[in-house]
């Protein structure tokens, strides 16, 4: 399978979290997240970095939806607000609100298996070619492995 539209980054973090693509977009986005034993806080619900990073993952996938072939991006700033626990799988959903030349605004939200609200978020995304790191430019990771498991929707 080639990269799923909208993420062609490779991220071993994604990887390990086993996030699943639906889809991304037009700018929007949805992506879910079975929850396993290593995803949970010591309350036993999603931990809040967990739900962090679906919500990351859905705001970016929105916005790079919409970027030129080969522009990586990165947060530059992300609010979340909690509702209650998240339990169950969780899915997310991102969407661009408003897009310039250089940055991305964008909204989301967790939702659990009942689509209840489990957590909001509001952040912005810089679309960038290259990154400074230890003072080299290096370029986002190529696709090299799926990042993710793409979800079949027809079948849902």
């Amino acid at each position: 399978m080639s990269a799923p539209p909208g993420f062609p980054g490779q991220s071993p973090f994604v990887d390990y979290l086993g996030i699943q693509l639906v889809q991304a977009e037009e700018g929007k986005s949805e992506v879910i997240l079975p929850l396993g034993p290593h995803h949970l806080n010591t309350w036993d619900v999603a931990h809040g970095g967990v739900t962090m990073t679906l919500l990351d993952l859905a705001l970016a996938c929105a916005a790079r939806s919409l970027a030129k072939p080969g522009t990586g991006l990165v947060t530059i700033e992300m609010k979340t607000s909690f509702m209650q626990p998240g339990t169950g799988p969780l899915r997310a959903l991102g969407r661009v609100l408003h897009q310039s030349t250089t940055m991305a605004y964008c909204e989301g939200e967790v939702l659990d298996q009942h689509d209840r609200l489990i957590a909001k978020a509001l952040g912005t995304f810089k679309y960038m070619r290259g990154l400074a790191v230890n003072r080299r430019v290096v370029r986002q990771r190529a696709q090299t492995a799926e990042p993710f498991t793409e979800v079949d929707k027809s079948s849902s």
